[in-house]
């Protein structure tokens, strides 16, 4: 059970947002999406949900084809920065309608949500603030047991206690519950802990597909005296460098191997490794 994106190509205008895109998301798992601004995250999954019509190529899911088949669209939802509310329609109302598109949606389970992130259902989805809007998103999200969830920034305006109460509520819910869940976002240090595989795009390309921890398991700094860091990085994968004075940082791919004395050697965490990735 998976969806699958065969060789998908989008342009708008002379921009290619996504470059024979070929992926796989499915064994529910937690995936982290990860890209810098531009990179096509959003256009991907605005083109897996079927928002947008792709230029070439096609999704599938379960094996179906994805376009304008409602069987195989009522088995994702996608929670992004845009709103497909009514402005004056009431939160409550909302978790009613919500039922009617998507009949696993658990009323119960929202409304206990609203009262723990303390949201009020009685009021309408354009009075509340940019932090209770993402807020009100979330709990559908949470709520609509698809087997497929994306979320696309999804704790846009979120203080920290807020973020820190979705991500709890997220684990609760994936081991209770697991299906596939994408979280596209620019907090990586926050969400590194929570995502079991990453996919990295970047100018529409996939850079990355992999576990995390085979990810994380690829990149290593190496530090010490600039002359003995180059000669030990000169043959090597280098994705990156610091200076200061006579000192240097350089960030490598591969095992790190025949180190020798006087350089301090340690692993990249996956922002860093990120960074790295993308800047190189």
């Amino acid at each position: 059970m998976s969806i699958e994106l065969k060789g998908v190509n989008k342009s708008y205008g002379e921009t290619r947002a996504l470059r024979d895109v070929t992926l796989t998301f499915g064994d529910n798992k937690i995936i982290g999406l990860l890209g810098r601004n531009g990179a096509g995250k959003t256009t991907m999954l605005k083109v897996i949900s079927g928002l947008i019509f792709t230029d070439g190529g096609e999704v599938t899911v379960d094996g179906e084809r994805a376009v304008e088949n409602d069987k195989a669209l009522g088995k994702m939802y996608l929670m992004s920065e845009e709103t497909y509310y009514p402005g004056g329609m009431k939160i409550r109302d909302v978790f009613k309608w919500s039922k009617r598109f998507y009949p696993d949606f658990d009323e119960g389970y929202a409304a206990r949500l609203a009262a723990e992130f303390g949201l009020n259902q009685k009021k309408n989805v354009r009075s509340l603030s940019t932090g209770y809007l993402s807020i009100f998103k979330l709990i559908v999200a949470l709520s609509v047991n698809t087997p497929y969830l994306f979320l696309d920034e999804p704790v846009l305006g979120l203080d920290a206690n807020h973020r820190e109460l979705f991500y709890r509520l997220l684990l609760e819910k994936y081991a209770e519950k697991p299906s596939t869940i994408v979280i596209s976002t620019h907090l990586i240090e926050e969400i590194a802990a929570l995502i079991e595989h990453v996919v990295i795009i970047k100018n529409g390309e996939i850079l990355r597909d992999e576990p995390r921890e085979d990810l994380l398991r690829e990149g290593y700094t190496v530090a010490g005296a600039a002359a003995l860091v180059d000669a030990y990085s000169e043959n090597r994968r280098k994705i990156g460098e610091d200076s200061l004075g006579g000192l240097k940082t350089v960030y490598l791919l591969g095992p790190p191997d025949d180190v020798p004395a006087g350089l301090e050697v340690s692993g990249l965490d996956l922002q860093k490794l990120f960074i790295r990735l993308t800047n190189s």
